[in-house]
């Protein structure tokens, strides 16, 4: 090695190089976990009259985890903890779903080439460029009693199915529907991404397996049942984890249409640890405690969900290097057996 090394290793020069960013690195993750662990032993309120770090003055131990596992009962019956995140896991699932379903569809429809394609797909990408806050507020308005949605279907009951009376939906205001309302916000503003996303996987599917089991005759359904949905498997797996841990923070909309209410109604994970730590109380230890369990939960799903990606992954190299092309050949074989036994 040059004398500038000091006769040290090439790993020990790249150790000591890359050193800096990792300590950076390790600061910014660990220093912010380290507190919010501190802080959940404890029941450190601002209010006291001390400091964080004399957080200790109140030290409880699991006291916090163990309020926030039993607050409410039964999740389906009672508040608190397990009811928002009840609450935000029916709003994680739907909203997942049908961005996953409306996204797939419009995907499809705009694969092929076409006059005008990008001024389209422009328009279905704008919702996603809006701030999510003011999504928050135009659904908010949108939402009105006397709003634009009672409007439209006044209209379509009143005018075309001739039923006499203006329609008044309590969108916001009735418990039973608030959840819903957040949802079809939320759908409204994220459903272009799960679309880029399954749009940029169907471009890059390979072409002589579609061209294949198009020149002997597939039809459409049985491409997508046999070659399409198994070779877009590894990013549709992609999008539902990415769509599925954001809806899962989900904030704006809620607190904006409702303010976590009418009531708990549409209190999520996110609008509870508001409620707790900023706006009624601010129990800084009982809302680490909860930040905690809400990071232990979604890092397990997390886990469990990145395992069959990396299995599609691995079958997906074995594709691309050739090892797997009897494969190939047996999905192109269904599609036209499939395709045969329909025509039959």
């Amino acid at each position: 090695w040059p004398a500038g090394f000091g006769g040290r290793s090439e790993k020990a020069i790249a150790r000591l190089l890359i050193a800096p960013g990792q300590l950076l690195m390790a600061f910014v993750v660990l220093f912010p976990a380290a507190v919010a662990i501190y802080l959940s032993l404890t029941d450190f309120d601002p209010t006291l009259g001390y400091l964080w770090v004399d957080a200790y003055k109140g030290w409880a131990w699991f006291q916090n985890f163990w309020e926030a596992l039993t607050s409410g009962g039964v999740f389906w019956t009672g508040g608190g903890f397990w009811m928002a995140m009840f609450r935000t896991l029916v709003v994680t699932i739907l909203a997942t779903a049908v961005e996953l379903a409306v996204g797939f569809a419009l995907a499809l429809l705009l694969l092929k080439n076409f006059r005008g394609r990008g001024v389209v797909t422009l328009i279905f990408l704008l919702p996603m460029m809006v701030v999510p806050a003011v999504t928050g507020f135009i659904f908010y308005m949108l939402f009105q009693t006397q709003g634009p949605f009672n409007g439209i279907l006044t209209f379509i009951f009143h005018d075309v199915l001739h039923v006499t009376g203006r329609i008044h939906v309590p969108w916001l205001s009735n418990p039973d529907i608030a959840l819903f309302s957040v949802t079809i916000a939320d759908i409204w503003q994220w459903t272009p991404l799960m679309f880029l996303i399954l749009l940029s996987g169907l471009v890059a599917l390979p072409e002589d397996q579609m061209n294949a089991a198009r020149i002997l005759g597939a039809r459409f359904s049985h491409q997508f049942r046999y070659l399409i949905l198994p070779m877009m498997w590894p990013i549709i797996l992609i999008a539902i984890i990415i769509r599925g841990i954001e809806t899962f923070k989900i904030f704006d909309a809620p607190y904006l249409m409702t303010q976590g209410g009418p009531g708990d109604a549409t209190t999520t994970i996110s609008v509870y640890l508001f409620r707790t730590t900023i706006r009624d109380t601010q129990r800084w230890g009982y809302g680490s405690a909860v930040a905690l369990l809400v990071l232990i939960f979604v890092s397990l799903v997390a886990i469990r969900a990145v395992r069959p990606i990396e299995a599609a992954q691995e079958e997906t190299m074995e594709e691309l290097i050739g090892g797997d092309r009897e494969r190939e050949t047996v999905d192109v074989e269904r599609a036209i057996e499939a395709e045969t036994g329909a025509r039959a």
